[in-house]
């Protein structure tokens, strides 16, 4: 009995044996499982798009099976594929565990990716004109779009736009050309031979020896003679799906619809907002919410003033050149004759113009439906157009600064309720309140014409100066310049007070052209 428990002991202990051999020979000979070393992760759970697609031994090996998938699913397919691939893994350390097979990890992947593959119909076409892009479904319709905008203003369908290679890229990338139909037509059936080269010298022969005549009105083709694009256009292929492609007639409307942009207007003689808002046909009120230098209607414009104006106008501009035939009366240019002795505020007119006749062929340059150019290639006189003749000065006028630094407008130009008894209700002048003994300087340089006392104004001072205007300083405490002296702008010429008719120390100023008051406030620099 003895011997046979003994017995039995050595089998179990030899089982033992064989079985612990057994799992070391599977985890370092088996191809299935992870070998242990103590380096970090050794096993790695891989998710595709976020679904999990298997266990591997490292994410080198995912990346591989996710590049195999790939392939296998572009194979499939004449088309470009695209589809998302976002890998992922979730590693671990383990002692021992079990990896999935490739070919299954692989299956998997390629089974996700035909979910997500963004199908395409075929090659499609980007559009850019400046900054905007239109995706089309065809070359054809890349060219109807662009047709449809030179057809805007081509009545007589001369014109045709064509596609080529831009010589100045150097991807694929296509640009436009606009030729007549005439000369495509030409350029299709164009050959060399013998007898056109032969054509083309005979008729060289005959353009020197016969003197070219002058065309009448009648020799002239009018018309359009030739249109292109304003703007830049390029073309580019591209892969796109259904949804990110623009409907044709929408495309069209995009190109050629009218919209508000935004021009510079510069101001000139004579202009007025109201005049402005006129002939650019923008609302006044309008045109003063577009620019912050407008207060109101009654706001002040200058000479050289830019003003924003919307203009409506398409998104791809065309130019185009019209061979044109009319009748207009006309004027001649002004002629000046200068005057060194003169202000440039000074001008006199030695002859008055009038207005000629004439029959015209011009070539007009339009953008859109605005004309920028015109040159005139023929022109028959009816009868002659006397020019206007104008004599005018040279000389920069002087300017005006304010006679005080600081003090405190008290008082403005023209109609007021009388401060004091014998004071006018008619202010001919600006006051500024400030403590007597304030320096007062000259607005201009000039001569002084009077200074002393005068009724009403207390001490005054008055100076007249080389444009022909005047200036007057009141209710002055003291007098520091003399009749006849010269003063230039910026001199002291007193000291500010509360002489005369008046209600508090201040300087009273006034500006005099021909003899009367005007509002300094206009002419103070």
């Amino acid at each position: 009995m003895k011997f046979i428990t003994h017995y039995y002991k050595r089998i179990k202990i030899r089982n033992l044996k064989i079985a612990v051999l057994a799992v070391i020979v599977s985890i370092f000979f088996l191809p299935s499982y992870v070998a242990f070393e103590s380096t970090g992760n050794n096993m790695f759970t891989v998710l595709l798009n976020d679904v999990e697609v298997g266990v591997v031994g490292s994410p080198e090996e995912a990346d591989d099976y996710a590049k195999e998938a790939r392939r296998r699913i572009a194979s499939g397919s004449d088309e470009l594929v695209l589809v998302e691939s976002n890998v992922e893994y979730a590693g671990s350390e383990v002692l021992w565990g079990k990896v999935d097979e490739k070919e299954l990890v692989i299956s998997n992947m390629a089974s996700v990716l035909e979910g997500d593959i963004r199908h395409t119909r075929n090659r499609s076409y980007v559009v850019k004109i400046n900054d905007l892009m239109i995706n089309l479904a065809s070359k054809n319709e890349v060219q109807s779009l662009l047709q449809a905008a030179i057809d805007k203003y081509d009545s007589e369908n001369k014109y045709t736009v064509d596609l080529m290679l831009d010589p100045t890229r150097e991807l694929s990338v296509l640009t436009t050309q606009v030729i007549s139909r005439q000369e495509a037509q030409e350029q299709v059936e164009e050959t060399i031979s013998m007898s056109a080269g032969f054509d083309a010298e005979i008729e060289e022969v005959f353009e020197t020896v016969e003197p070219d005549l002058e065309k009448t009105f009648e020799d002239y083709d009018l018309g359009l003679i030739s249109m292109d694009f304003g703007d830049s256009i390029e073309v580019v292929e591209a892969y796109l799906s259904a949804d990110e492609l623009t409907d044709l007639s929408t495309a069209i409307e995009q190109v050629t619809k009218d919209q508000e942009k935004n021009e510079v207007y510069e101001v000139k003689a004579g202009d007025t907002l109201s005049g402005i808002s006129f002939d650019t046909n923008i609302p006044l009120d309008r045109l003063i919410e577009l620019n912050e230098s407008l207060d109101d209607e009654n706001s002040m414009i200058r000479v050289g003033d830019e003003l924003i104006i919307t203009v409506p106008e398409p998104e791809l501009t065309v130019e185009r050149k019209e061979e044109m035939y009319y009748e207009e009366d006309y004027e001649e240019e002004i002629i000046y004759i200068d005057n060194d002795d003169w202000y440039t505020t000074e001008r006199r007119t030695l002859q008055e113009p009038s207005a000629g006749h004439r029959k015209v062929v011009a070539i007009v340059s339009f953008e859109n439906d605005k004309q920028v150019a015109k040159e005139i290639i023929k022109e028959e006189v009816t009868y002659q157009a006397v020019a206007k003749i104008v004599e005018r000065g040279t000389k920069i006028p002087p300017t005006y600064i304010k006679p005080i630094s600081g003090g405190r407008l008290s008082s403005n130009f023209g109609r007021r309720t009388a401060p004091k008894r014998g004071a006018s209700t008619y202010h001919k002048g600006i006051d500024w309140a400030t403590p007597t003994g304030t320096a007062v300087v000259a607005s201009s340089g000039g001569t002084v014409a009077k200074a002393g006392w005068g009724s009403g104004y207390g001490y005054v001072v008055y100076i007249n100066h080389p444009d022909g205007r005047q200036t007057r300083y009141g209710h002055l405490s003291k007098v520091l310049v003399s009749a006849g002296q010269t003063v230039s702008q910026g001199q002291k010429i007193a000291l500010s007070g509360n002489t005369g008719v008046s209600t508090g120390p201040h300087v009273h100023f006034e500006i005099l052209i021909n003899g009367s008051q005007v509002n300094p406030l206009k002419y103070l620099n």
